[in-house]
């Protein structure tokens, strides 16, 4: 089922309980987003079946087993996870032995505040890869600017050079004795690429501008995100 989270991030269900899964999407389906869902059970969940970037929950299973199921996710801790177990020592428990899973007891309410949660943690993976994203585009910005600063300082000796070779070049063609017939078409061509190796050179000025804007932008970006994380945290 599809809803209108942003980047439709996927919630995994995993139980033996058909109740337990329908009463959860059942109450999802309340809230004005709605992830898109799977739901699993156990023995095909122990197929192998990855997991998505977002949220796994985890219901009553056959067995009752809950270090099956989440010792293999501590390789994936950027992967949120919520258990909800049949009383609050189990609950408890979980919670010492997994303090990155958010366990819940199934009591009273339970639907609400797995949901509450469960939206808690897929804002927190959002801002996430926000943050990671805006890390890598001012890498990426860092890198460019980096280039263009390059550029932007070997400029000068670039168009000397650039002069040199279009004054050499108008001169053997200004004076046909100068070279061959048979050499003029190949000092024609050399004087065209100079004159637009010039012009390329001209623009580099304000595509530096233009990534120093960008490096800006990026890094106030930066901050933003990870502020929006640290609130929610």
């Amino acid at each position: 089922m599809h809803g209108g989270f942003v980047n439709q991030q996927g919630v995994l269900i995993v139980s033996d309980d058909t109740e337990f899964a329908r009463a959860v999407v059942a109450r999802w389906q309340a809230e004005r987003h709605v992830p898109e869902i799977t739901i699993l059970t156990r023995d095909v969940w122990n197929r192998g079946v990855s997991t998505p970037d977002s949220l796994v929950i985890f219901g009553p299973i056959e067995g009752g087993n809950s270090n099956s199921l989440l010792a293999p996710l501590r390789s994936n801790p950027g992967l949120a996870v919520v258990y909800v177990a049949a009383e609050e020592r189990e609950a408890l428990a979980i919670r010492a032995d997994y303090p990155n899973v958010l366990a819940i007891a199934r009591q009273d309410g339970w639907t609400n505040t797995l949901v509450l949660l469960a939206s808690e943690a897929l804002r927190r993976v959002e801002a996430v890869a926000r943050a990671h994203r805006a890390e890598r585009a001012a890498l990426e910005c860092q890198g460019q600017a980096l280039l263009g600063r390059y550029i932007q300082e070997m400029r000068p000796s670039i168009s000397n050079a650039l002069t040199s070779v279009l004054g050499n070049a108008d001169l053997l063609l200004l004076d046909p004795g100068n070279a061959p017939a048979e050499s003029r078409e190949q000092i024609q061509t050399i004087h065209s690429m100079a004159l637009r190796l010039h012009e390329i050179m001209q623009r580099f000025s304000s595509l530096t501008s233009e990534l120093r804007i960008a490096e800006k932008e990026s890094q106030a970006e930066t901050p933003m995100a990870s502020h929006g994380l640290a609130v929610r945290s």
